[in-house]
């Protein structure tokens, strides 16, 4: 059963975590109904997520037979160990994450406008600091790469976002996670502290 302290409706707070993540997990089923993951780089632009690669293989074999396709993004924060909470009962034990699940249509993109503004943002994610030449469909140099490669886009039908940081948790239970927190202090123990005081309705 989901659980709807966890559920996130902010539009804004889920375009931020896209924005920040680059790799994700591709749902897909073949024709005789056999599922298969695929994980990959994307970006999230307008609404819609795209990803590229081949124009052949089992994952675009896939998605010619079924157009519906499933696609996650999830950052896993800090693992929460059940002494923190209780010194002997291991149901405690947890982790502190954010996810964003969608399904929908995947479509390929032929346009080279938006396959260009599309690897851009890619580029963007991926090379921040530059070094290269922009994206232009007209320049030579790009032109038969764009045609070439497959870009695909995800058009969203439903989605949903779960930030996980204990928000389920008593205002004691919860003093308990940041002090356990706070003495481990490993790389992202303070961030994880910082997402329960602003996710959890009585650290507000």
């Amino acid at each position: 059963m989901r659980r709807q302290e966890f559920s996130v409706h902010e539009e804004q707070e889920v375009i931020e975590f896209l924005s920040g993540m680059s790799f994700g997990f591709l749902g897909t089923v073949n024709e005789f109904g056999s599922p298969r993951v695929t994980p990959l780089n994307f970006v999230y632009d307008q609404g819609c997520f795209y990803f590229h690669g081949s124009r052949v293989g089992e994952k675009m074999n896939h998605m010619r037979s079924h157009d519906q396709v499933s696609f996650t993004v999830a950052d896993e924060y800090a693992l929460i160990p059940s002494y923190f909470s209780d010194p002997t009962l291991a149901c405690p034990a947890t982790a502190y994450f954010k996810s964003v699940t969608v399904s929908g249509k995947v479509e390929v993109v032929d346009d080279l406008e938006e396959k260009g503004r599309t690897f851009t943002l890619f580029m963007k994610k991926l090379q921040p600091e530059g070094g290269f030449d922009p994206i232009d469909p007209v320049d030579p140099r790009y032109a038969s790469r764009l045609r070439g490669v497959a870009i695909m886009k995800i058009i969203t039908t439903h989605l949903s976002a779960k930030f996980k940081f204990g928000q389920n948790l008593s205002e004691s239970a919860m003093d308990k996670v940041i002090t356990g927190l706070e003495h481990r202090g490993r790389e992202r123990d303070q961030e994880t502290i910082e997402h329960m005081k602003k996710y959890c309705p009585h650290m507000q």
